[in-house]
């Protein structure tokens, strides 16, 4: 949380897999972006999942949602991964 807000344009990939941060735009129905999102994206993204609503008037998300979204995020990213790993079948 805190390093969202005092770091928000540092890379994502720092703190975030791969897998979470695609989970975490799958989630939120948005789009992969281009160029790699920023930390701040991708926690706002993650306190989305959680039930952050991100107006303007909201500020920064806080600890409870960007727990709540980490939960979800992690579940996808291990279904994501269960499916990846099962041999094709049909």
């Amino acid at each position: 949380m805190r390093l969202g807000r005092n770091l928000p344009d540092v890379d994502a990939s720092l703190l975030f897999e791969q897998d979470e941060i695609v989970a975490a735009h799958i989630l939120n129905k948005k789009s992969q972006p281009e160029k790699p999102p920023t930390l701040n994206q991708v926690v706002r993204l993650v306190a989305m999942a959680g039930g952050f609503l991100g107006r303007k008037s909201d500020g920064e998300p806080g600890a409870k949602t960007i727990w709540q979204g980490m939960e979800r995020v992690l579940s996808f990213t291990e279904g994501m991964r269960y499916i990846r790993a099962q041999p094709e079948t049909g």
